[in-house]
């Protein structure tokens, strides 16, 4: 039974995972332990941004960006000012 839904980034889907081919080939392309997903995670949601949705953070999370460029690729519904997007690449920048 499905409790509830919430968007995760594969780091975080990862930690739910059983060990096998599903795990192995997302933790290829995962960049970030869970415990930094999780954290990055909280960040973000502080910043209190009404446009910031869960998708979008775990996106970051995910691609974790490097300008407002790889930003504006993840918010493709609303356009952020440069004072978010910065607050959002300093967050980024804590975790690569």
């Amino acid at each position: 039974m499905i409790k509830e839904t919430k968007a995760l980034s594969m780091a975080e889907v990862s930690e739910y995972l059983e060990e096998g081919d599903l795990k192995a080939s997302i933790k290829r392309f995962v960049k970030l332990k869970a415990s930094e997903a999780k954290k990055m995670r909280e960040e973000i949601e502080k910043l209190g941004n009404i446009k910031i949705k869960e998708e979008n953070i775990a996106k970051i999370i995910d691609l974790l960006p490097e300008d407002a460029q790889d930003i504006s690729k993840i918010f493709v519904d609303v356009s952020l000012d440069e004072n978010e997007t910065s607050s959002i690449l300093e967050i980024v920048k804590k975790y690569k």
